[in-house]
């Protein structure tokens, strides 16, 4: 039995859910996220609350319950609060800044790195060492997130690059005589 899958989703007033087939749609103040479950699962909306129960015993329609219970809280949260990356640029002459919508990084590469973005996602850079990456889905925040420290991943010796804000470099000892 999945734990996950068997806890309800509480809709937030503000809220709303509507199911046709296997499709669910949630609006908010940021928003409308859809998303569509496959067919090993039920969703019933009901009382301002989300259930999700499997359509047989199978070990697929087991993972399902708790992937697609997971994936709608999600868009219930992308839609009430969102998702936000928060990204540090460290090294000697590495900046980040906005130009219109396009983010200009120079990372000590022979040229800069523009970097576009999907419609759903902002991204800012209120100082030349900080990225902020905000959007109400989950999935893409995080993929342009990765995108852009993909550029120049933190070194383990002087921890220069692109990290994330909350994230721990594991500093190793340089060369001795």
């Amino acid at each position: 039995m999945s734990r996950i899958g068997k806890k309800i989703v509480d809709l937030p007033t503000g809220v709303t859910a509507s199911v046709s087939g296997q499709t669910i749609e949630v609006k908010g103040p940021k928003g409308v996220r859809t998303f569509k479950a496959t067919d090993d699962v039920t969703i019933e909306v009901a009382d301002n609350v989300v259930s999700v129960k499997p359509r047989g015993l199978s070990k697929r329609a087991r993972q399902q319950w708790g992937m697609s219970r997971t994936l709608i809280a999600n868009c219930v949260t992308g839609v009430t609060e969102g998702f936000k990356k928060e990204l540090e640029i460290n090294g000697v002459g590495y900046r980040a800044k906005m130009n219109g919508n396009v983010l200009n990084l120079t990372l000590g590469l022979s040229h800069d790195v523009n970097i576009d973005f999907p419609a759903g996602v902002t991204v800012t850079a209120p100082k030349p060492t900080e990225i902020i990456v905000e959007g109400i889905d989950q999935q893409q925040v995080g993929e342009v997130a990765a995108k852009i420290r993909e550029w120049r991943k933190p070194e383990p010796y002087k921890g220069k690059g692109i990290k994330y804000k909350d994230e721990y470099i594991f500093r190793k000892e340089g060369k001795k005589k």
